[in-house]
């Protein structure tokens, strides 16, 4: 997952302008040029992820409503990025934009940065009119209820850059979402309630498609894997990670890592002949496994595909999405679970961990590959990979089904080093401190019905998350260090109104 994104990908971001025939060919010719000329710099800024594909400039309705229809068939075109160059009369957006099932940042620039004050005429005010024409475009777009970004200022202006590539970014975890097809081995955990969730609603919201396999249908797959192939990818493991002598070739534990091996390259196959890009397992529903899958996870999580423990399908896609959205970007993106707290001396902490499934993405040194007894599931010991997360700032985020919507609920959290070394927690885990401060940001948590099972996400920002949760429509609720719980507390209330108000309409 660390190859830049616009080398490994045929998305593209589309760039359109607007103008109007009024002004003559002259004037159409430097609005081309120029609106050609910001597309560029944008495509070539290293911040966007996505390639920024300039588009002939828009004059008329017929026009509009053509390229408006091919964005939003395209399999290529993620999202578009508007600009009123000039005037557009806005009447000849209305088809236009009525047919786009595409998210829309609206960008409010202009070509130059400063105004030549001394040599300034009517001329130069024809042919730079966005400071109006835009305003005339937000109108439309607020009357037909457009979701969209607003993002305004200079092309050059580094916080523009980084607002645009955000969007990018959540534009392509849409995209993501909208393909993406996720395999169950087995149903979730029994009297479990938060993995629960209409699927049907999932798919509807998020596009994403949900569907059970036997276990024994991987089982059988992981079967057939032929023992040369196991064994490379074992000495693979040798070779990328601390492997414990006794799982080492000649160790008294090999055959657990060739079946590690084995367990890996079943689920690879199995997936991607499938075309799943996110799956589940459940350790109560294990058929002929000898392992909870442990190692073969972390490293499947590592390539991008996403994952719930238990059969939490909900959280497995979210960390699909997240995956997308944080391609290229430095740090990491994992499934995670709140396991216990510190709560002094010192600075409240939390500690996360998972049976087995942490993604090796975040670790802060090269991982350590053991074997060890698990207490519950009744099988083999797993072979994992142990380590600690990578200190810095992160998000922790939850997505849960409340019945009439779906609520991503984000803490803002600073993971930091262990106090102490964890010699006999021999699991990869993380340590931090949620903002404002562990019991209000609990207080906040409990009070969202947000799950236990979440993502950590080092490489993925606010703002995306936040363009994406407004580009499927759904809830968002931010716990960050301007959280007091009465006031989150206020914010949940809001929110029901508005959504079942919203529902209603």
């Amino acid at each position: 997952m660390a190859t830049p994104p616009k080398a490994s990908t045929s998305q593209e971001i589309w760039f359109l302008t607007g103008s109007q025939g009024l002004y003559g060919d002259d004037v159409l010719h430097q609005v081309a040029h120029q609106s050609r000329q910001i597309a560029e710099r944008l495509d070539a800024a290293e911040r966007v992820p996505l390639r920024v594909v300039w588009k002939p400039v828009l004059t008329d309705t017929d026009a509009i409503r053509r390229l408006c229809q091919e964005a939003t068939v395209s399999d290529d075109c993620v999202g578009v990025i508007v600009w009123m160059h000039t005037f557009s009369p806005a009447k000849m957006w209305i088809a236009g934009l009525s047919s786009l099932d595409r998210p829309v940042l609206h960008l409010h620039t202009q070509y130059n940065l400063s105004l030549p004050w001394s040599s300034i005429d009517m001329d130069f005010m024809n042919l730079n009119q966005a400071a109006h024409g835009d305003r005339e475009f937000a109108h439309i777009e607020a009357r037909l209820g457009v979701d969209r970004k607003i993002v305004a200022g200079h092309a050059t202006d580094p916080r523009v850059v980084g607002r645009v590539a955000d969007w990018a970014r959540a534009a392509a975890g849409r995209q993501a979402s909208r393909t993406l097809r996720l395999a169950r081995f087995g149903d979730n955990m029994r009297d479990v309630a938060v993995t629960e969730g209409d699927k049907v609603e999932a798919q509807l919201r998020f596009g994403f498609s949900v569907n059970t396999y036997a276990v024994n249908d991987l089982v059988a797959v992981v079967d057939e894997v032929d023992d040369k192939a196991a064994a490379e990818l074992a000495d693979e493991y040798v070779e990328s990670y601390d492997v414990v002598p006794a799982l080492r070739p000649g160790g008294i534990r090999h055959d657990a890592l060739l079946y590690a091996a084995r367990q890996e390259l079943g689920l690879r196959a199995f997936l991607t002949d499938g075309g799943f890009t996110a799956f589940t397992t459940n350790f109560e529903d294990l058929g002929g496994l000898r392992q909870l899958p442990g190692l073969a996870v972390q490293r499947l999580m590592a390539d991008g595909y996403g994952f719930g423990g238990e059969g939490d399908w909900k959280t497995s896609a979210l960390l699909r999405v997240m995956k997308v959205m944080g391609l290229g970007q430095p740090g990491g993106t994992t499934f995670m679970e709140d396991y216990t707290y510190h709560l002094g001396p010192g600075t409240p902490r939390i500690l996360g961990a998972h049976m087995l499934e942490v993604c090796p993405s975040v670790a802060a040194a090269r991982p350590r590959c053991e074997i060890h007894p698990l207490s519950i599931g009744g099988r083999e010991d797993p072979v994992r990979l142990v380590f600690d997360a990578s200190p810095g700032p992160a998000l922790v985020v939850g997505l849960a089904d409340l019945g009439d919507r779906f609520r991503l609920t984000a803490n803002a959290v600073d993971v930091v080093a262990p106090s102490q070394p964890l010699p006999r927690l021999p699991v990869a885990r993380a340590v931090w401190e949620p903002r404002p401060s562990l019991a209000e940001s609990a207080e906040s948590w409990l009070l969202s019905g947000a799950p236990h099972h979440t993502v950590l996400s080092s490489a993925v920002g606010r703002e995306t998350l936040a363009d994406f949760a407004a580009m499927t429509g759904v809830e968002l609720l931010i716990i960050d260090e301007n959280t007091t719980t009465e006031q989150f507390a206020k914010e949940i209330r809001w929110n029901a109104a508005y959504h079942r108000l919203a529902q209603a309409l």
